[in-house]
């Protein structure tokens, strides 16, 4: 089992800015994507093709292609210059 140190380390690499096009969380949105789709698929399964099932899987594979479409949008664009407000409040202080 993983120590607590590598679940925050993971915790707070998640919660870096930019770390959403890094290729590790990538996988792990589509891996739990993926496994919702399943439970689902299985679940509709069970209830012998109940119709709300499918309309779920219709509404998680919309916002799975969604998450994909935006991430692929966000790779076009080229990285923001990131200022802190201290350093644009100086800034205009200087002019």
């Amino acid at each position: 089992m993983a120590s607590d140190s590598e679940e925050l380390s993971f915790v707070s690499f998640i919660l870096k800015p930019g770390s959403s096009l890094h290729p590790t969380f990538l996988f792990a949105v589509d891996a739990a994507f993926a496994l919702l789709f399943f439970v689902f698929l299985w679940s509709a399964y069970l209830t012998k093709g109940n119709p709300h099932f499918f309309v779920l899987m219709g509404i998680q594979l919309a916002l799975w292609a969604s998450v994909k479409w935006f991430v692929q949008e966000l790779n076009k664009v080229p990285p923001a210059n990131v200022t802190t407000s201290m350093e644009t409040s100086t800034d205009k202080k200087e002019q």
